[in-house]
């Protein structure tokens, strides 16, 4: 389960298929340099997105690759 905690580069390598989540929300973190030192959560306010909603997104998404 992701937080606002996890790193955005352990995130998307642990968990690939949180690339698209990423793209709907229209974050191109994973082609920034501040991927490798920001949190999820850092990364999702510093473009105005709704923190909580992005991290349920990204943890729904892990959850039904799992089915």
């Amino acid at each position: 389960m992701l937080t606002k905690d996890t790193g955005i580069i352990d995130a998307v390598q642990n968990h690939p298929e949180i690339l698209e989540v990423f793209a709907e929300y229209g974050l191109g973190c994973v082609g920034c340099m501040a991927s490798h030192f920001e949190s999820i959560g850092q990364g999702a306010a510093a473009h105005g997105i709704d923190v909580d909603a992005f991290i349920a997104d990204c943890n729904k998404a892990i959850e039904e690759a799992k089915k």
